[in-house]
Parts: structure tokens; C-alpha cells; sequence
């Protein structure tokens, strides 16, 4: 028996905890905070421009790539691609000029740097929340 409780407390002592991070995405200001075990970041977006969507609501990733072409739109290169409804994802741009105004197709531009770091946080955690807000 003290065999069994020592093993149960070995295990419940080196057992990581579960992070959650949280990750709410502004439209109106174009921003996206994450908070996290991992740290908490603020960074500008992209998100749909004028003729485009980019859903609001509450997500849950479903499906990271760290390089994914888009089907939709000739080809284009989507790194690390967290998508989280349909085919809207957040993912990497070159086109970092744009960042903090709406430039998309609808899916959630960041730097390449902050997609990366996004990236490697939500691998990690399989309890990420994603927040649009309008």
C-alpha cells in the first residue's frame, strides 16, 4: 500500500499541469492579446477587409500546420496555420505592412515572429480558447 501511494504521488508530482491560454482577437482595433503560462503577448493583426469575413465568436483549434496552402486563393502560403472554424485560420504574413488594419480574406494575420511564437504556445496547449470579438 505505501508502495502504491508513493507511485501515485510520484506521478501526481511530475504530471505537467495543463496550461490554458487564451486568445481574444479585436476586429474594431485590429489587435490580438494572448495570455498564457507561457506569457502574455499584445500584437497587431490583420483580419477581413471590406468584402470579407472573419468569423466572431468563441473557438477551439482544431487543426495546426506549420505550412499550409491555401486552396481558396492560388496556392498561398498560410505558416503555422491554427485553424479554429471552417477554413479561418490564424497564420503567418509577409505582408507585415498591413498588420493593424483589416487585410485579409477573413483569417487572422500575424508577423511571421508572433505566428511562430503563437504557434509553439498552442502546440503546447491543448485547452486554447480563441475570443473574436467585433
Amino acid at each position: 500500500m505505501k508502495k502504491l501511494l508513493s507511485l501515485a504521488l510520484v506521478t501526481l508530482l511530475t504530471t505537467p499541469a495543463f496550461a490554458e491560454t487564451n486568445i481574444t482577437v479585436s476586429k474594431s482595433h485590429q489587435m490580438m492579446q494572448v495570455d498564457s503560462d507561457y506569457g502574455s503577448y499584445q500584437w497587431p493583426v490583420s483580419t477581413a477587409r471590406k468584402g470579407y469575413y472573419t468569423p466572431t465568436g468563441t473557438f477551439h483549434p482544431y487543426s495546426l500546420q506549420l505550412m499550409h496552402y491555401s486552396k481558396k486563393y492560388d496556392n498561398a502560403p498560410m505558416p503555422n496555420s491554427i485553424f479554429f472554424s471552417g477554413g479561418y485560420a490564424i497564420h503567418a504574413t509577409p505582408h507585415v505592412g498591413n498588420l493593424g488594419r483589416p487585410a485579409s480574406h477573413g483569417c487572422v494575420r500575424l508577423s511571421p515572429t508572433n505566428a511562430r511564437t503563437l504557434y509553439s504556445i498552442v502546440k503546447q496547449d491543448p485547452n486554447t480558447t480563441i475570443r473574436i470579438v467585433p
